[in-house]
């Protein structure tokens, strides 16, 4: 069963509770403060409580995630996957370093131990980093990922074309990082990429348009300790989440 199409939003921070975009969608707000050993990696302990407070929820939905040091939760949300699916990311980063400190999962190694350890992925389609970035992946897992560099999406204005026909076979699982986005729509805790929002929503719209589908989260708000505003994330997460919405992503949940 699909279960409910929501709007979840996983607040570690406290990020969130300076944003309005979620303020009139009656999400599904699950506080994590209490949890320790999650900022960046994820130690078995912590990841066996998230996953516990998620367990009855559904992929299906759009999930906030917080900051880029908790995106390890896209795979959380894709554990939940009961059929072949694809995973397209939008990132500035690849997220597919070796493991470190012990195998932990981490907010950079994700996509690999995705690829890793989940049978029903079949492909990742990765948008955003640099090409030296990329090659520096082992070329087995090299294999398994559709790319598009930073430096094609300059050349193409953020049309990247990575999904043709051939795409629609599958479940699409959507993750955005909004480290993707050039400093001035967003302020994220991580070196920043330089697509305007306008560009990445066309891209995420080319991939609703072109391909099913069916679950999505987004992380990249900045680190409350540190000086900055939250206005321009606020504004991405109003206006991807508003996309989500338009293709059936979040059905509003009766408050």
């Amino acid at each position: 069963m699909e279960g409910l199409r929501e709007t979840v939003v996983m607040n570690f921070s406290g990020v969130y509770g300076e944003e309005n975009f979620w303020k009139k969608e009656n999400p599904l707000w699950l506080d994590f403060g209490d949890v320790s050993g999650t900022s960046c990696y994820c130690d078995p302990k912590a990841g066996e409580e998230i996953r516990r407070r998620i367990r009855n929820l559904s992929c299906h939905g759009i999930h906030f995630l917080d900051s880029g040091n908790y995106h390890y939760l896209s795979l959380f949300w894709m554990e939940k996957m009961q059929k072949p699916f694809r995973l397209l990311v939008f990132d500035n980063h690849t997220d597919m370093q070796s493991p470190a400190f012990g195998g932990l999962l981490s907010c950079g190694s994700w996509v690999r131990e995705a690829l890793e350890e989940l049978p029903l992925l079949r492909e990742v389609m990765l948008v955003g980093p640099e090409e030296e970035a990329f090659l520096q992946i082992e070329e087995a897992l090299r294999a398994r990922v559709r790319f598009v560099s930073r430096e094609r999406l300059r050349s193409q204005e953020g049309r990247c074309g990575a999904w043709p026909g051939e795409c629609r076979d599958l479940p699409v699982y959507l993750s955005v990082d909004k480290d993707i986005l050039c400093p001035a729509d967003a302020c994220t805790g991580w070196s920043q990429g330089d697509t305007s929002l306008e560009n990445l929503l066309a891209m995420a719209e080319e991939a609703f348009v072109s391909c099913p589908v069916c679950g999505m989260d987004v992380c990249g708000e900045r680190d409350p300790r540190q000086r900055g505003s939250s206005e321009a994330n606020d504004r991405a997460n109003r206006e991807l989440l508003s996309l989500a919405k338009k293709y059936g992503l979040s059905q509003r949940s009766e408050a």
